[in-house]
């Protein structure tokens, strides 16, 4: 293990001195770990809801993650600049965002009745910085990068400063004259993100995802896994296959072949739902199928689902004349089109666009609304009693565990994690609008390609905690810790052997280049052991007079079982290795 400093100044740190706020009971209003014991551990304090104010041991650790991600960035050939936060209206009208972004973006004006914003993002900003210096492909391909802060007006924010207003990213966006460079840069950062998590010591799954409002037509989402992950994770057990949720899809079902019953009207008056169908007539809800009618961009759309699965809200507000964001239609609404209220619904003789699920249309000789109060059919056929387009039959459901992987490798198993990196291909989703172009080999203006590639500074010390924690406390990776060793005193202010000998392993640590924390305090042994287990620094030292006598100290691990005497000599050769 190198002992050597980090990008971070090699700093006199006593605990007595030091901002160091620890809370011996966990907070009532923090729901998840990592906020529980980033306050505690004294890492941040909150401000207002989603706003906090990291102190200096947490920024420490915010820092470390900084230097990683920029050294990483640097490696792949990025160049880092700094983007304002506030930015003007104008560039987001200009892509057509202004409106799009909703109550998330903090809208602001200045003493001229201008339009400003906080940043949420700086897709319009770099696109703007490169269409103004960047005009030729001799300068392509390009990628710039920043670490900065941003702001969306989350409606909940919570679980700390894992879904915080403010927070610390980075972003990077490249530019490229084809589609051939810009893969090769998308595989570039991808791997670079790999590179990060993976010094950061960290469990991590990278999954295919929905674009969301950054746009572009494919994307990969970073995870570090974690039972507190707001995202859940499709993978195969024997594949390479991995999606988020929202995008995953299984292998398309085969079709169940010519039904044999007659389409038969029958009476369910009290039978409203799914359950209460399947109850009625003693059959599985997988032999249902259930209408939901949903508002379009011109009337009202029909969705046609087995009764066993749910609607993928991001699949199915991306299907042509569906509005998005997704709702339900109205009551009135739906009676208008559909003749009936919901729990009655169904395709046969639907007269709107409807669209069906993909196993759905598999589906021979099943159940569905009549389209006519407390009534159903049974017997139903798709080609007979409701012909159906190719383009009719889409995906639209959530996968769910045990479904056979799409590429009919293994199946599939669901994982949950923490969203830390996400890298899109945007295409040209920013600089057709924005008329960003440059001249290409014939003389010629063309649209560049774009890329972006987002990380979350301010959630992976978050992630990493959820990640790295025990029942007394943080367990960092040595990586990531805030100092490397915590160097206790026991009673020096009674011993002067005690003082002298912490003083001298304190002075030969930052030497050595070790980053270390000295607790100095006048405490009780009790306070400073509680205190020491939930900072969770890789290797404690105790100092002691007990010890003393016999020339040696108590050396442990914060992952080791065991506390160990160890000669005062060779105490920091524990630290470093040696």
């Amino acid at each position: 293990m190198s002992n050597a400093p980090s990008s971070l100044s090699v700093v006199i740190m006593r605990q007595s001195q030091l901002l160091l706020p620890t809370i011996k009971e966990n907070p009532a209003d923090a729901d998840v770990i990592s906020h529980r014991l980033m306050l505690r551990a004294g890492l941040v304090r909150q401000l207002a809801s989603g706003l906090y104010t990291w102190l200096p041991v947490g920024l420490r650790v915010l820092r470390k993650i900084e230097d990683i991600i920029r050294e990483e960035m640097d490696r792949s050939g990025a160049q880092e600049v700094l983007m304002p936060v506030v930015q003007p209206a104008e560039l987001w009208e200009e892509s057509g965002r202004w409106q799009k972004m909703g109550a998330e973006m903090l809208r602001l004006k200045d003493r001229h009745e201008r339009d400003f914003c906080l940043g949420p993002t700086h897709e319009e900003v770099i696109t703007d910085l490169f269409r103004r210096e960047i005009h030729s492909y001799r300068q392509l391909p390009k990628t710039l990068y920043q670490i900065q802060t941003k702001f969306r007006d989350e409606r909940r924010p919570r679980f700390g400063v894992m879904r915080a207003r403010e927070f610390t990213m980075k972003d990077a966006y490249s530019f490229h004259q084809d589609q051939a460079c810009f893969d090769t840069t998308y595989q570039i950062v991808y791997d670079c993100y790999a590179r990060i998590l993976t010094r950061m010591e960290l469990e991590f799954r990278a999954v295919q995802a929905d674009t969301g409002n950054i746009g572009g037509d494919n994307s990969h989402e970073f995870h570090v896994l974690a039972q507190a992950g707001e995202d859940v994770i499709a993978y195969s057990d024997q594949g390479d296959y991995a999606a988020n949720l929202e995008k995953a899809t299984a292998l398309a079902p085969d079709p169940q072949g010519p039904g044999q019953e007659a389409l038969r009207r029958i009476a369910t008056p009290e039978a409203k739902t799914i359950a209460a169908v399947s109850q009625q007539l003693a059959i599985s809800p997988s032999r249902n199928v259930k209408t939901l009618i949903v508002e379009g961009e011109q009337g009202v759309v029909a969705l046609v689902l087995r009764g066993d699965h749910e609607l993928n809200e991001i699949k199915a507000e991306k299907l042509p004349g569906v509005r998005a964001p997704l709702n339900l239609a109205d009551d009135a609404d739906i009676v208008a089109a559909m003749g009936a209220h919901p729990g009655s619904l169904g395709p046969v003789g639907c007269d709107i666009a409807l669209y069906v699920d993909r196993d759905a249309a598999a589906l021979s000789d099943f159940v569905c609304g009549a389209n006519q109060d407390g009534e159903h059919f049974t017997g139903v056929n798709w080609e007979r009693d409701c012909p159906l387009s190719v383009e009719q039959i889409v995906d639209i459901r959530n996968v769910q565990e045990g479904d056979r992987a799409p590429d009919g490798t293994g199946v599939l198993r669901f994982l949950r994690g923490i969203e830390v990196g996400h890298i899109f291909q945007l295409d040209r989703a920013y600089s057709e609008p924005m008329q960003a172009k440059v001249l290409n080999q014939e003389g010629n203006n063309v649209v560049p390609i774009m890329g972006c590639y987002g990380m979350g500074v301010t959630r992976l010390v978050a992630a990493v905690i959820e990640q790295n924690h025990d029942e007394r406390g943080i367990v960092w990776p040595e990586p990531l810790a805030p100092f490397t060793l915590h160097l206790i005193a026991l009673n020096a202010q009674k011993s002067d052997a005690v003082r002298q000998a912490v003083e001298t392993l304190y002075s030969q640590a930052l030497e050595a280049g070790i980053e270390v924390l000295l607790d100095d305090r006048d405490e009780r042994p009790g306070v400073k052991f509680a205190d020491a287990d939930l900072l969770g620094i890789p290797h404690r030292i105790v100092v002691g007079d007990r010890g003393l006598q016999n020339q040696v100290v108590e050396y442990r691990g914060r992952k080791d079982q065991e506390i160990k005497e160890v000669p005062l000599t060779a105490a920091l050769g524990m630290v470093t290795g040696a």
